[in-house]
């Protein structure tokens, strides 16, 4: 397993699928077991069953998507990070930026066996800060 490409196709499909509420494309990323943190204190989201509930209801709290951005994985090993920055409309139409990152274990066969989310989110469409995704020097 080449841990560069399996967080590329992460980041990669994460894009198109947040904008487009793509639960089946984000899903196909993880393992049939994986466990899944979209919060450092919320409840684990276990196995494909629980990830794909918990994106549904996460979706369904957004009536759109304006931007959806994603650095360039950093790699260590079967691990990688990569930052966020979302504008989105939420279920009442208000905008909402969002950023965040993300870590992620990857499995022999490139699936998702572990991750986890931190993130905030603040009222109103904010750009991200010029310097925003640019990797170590």
């Amino acid at each position: 397993m080449d841990a560069r490409l399996a967080a590329a196709r992460w980041a990669g499909t994460w894009v198109p699928a947040w904008r487009h509420h793509d639960v089946d494309a984000v899903v196909a990323l993880y393992a049939e077991d994986c466990v899944h943190r979209s919060a450092p204190f919320r409840p684990a989201h276990q196995g494909r069953a629980g990830l794909r509930g918990y994106l549904e209801e996460a979706f369904a709290q957004e009536s759109g998507v304006l931007d959806v951005r994603f650095t360039v994985p950093l790699v260590d090993g079967d691990r990688a990070w990569v930052e966020y920055w979302v504008a989105l409309r939420d279920a009442e139409g208000a905008e909402v930026t969002l950023a965040g990152s993300a870590v992620a274990r990857f499995d022999a066969a490139g699936l998702i066996v572990e991750s986890r989310d931190y993130w905030h989110e603040v009222a109103g469409r904010l750009p991200p800060p010029g310097d925003w995704g640019v990797g170590p020097a």
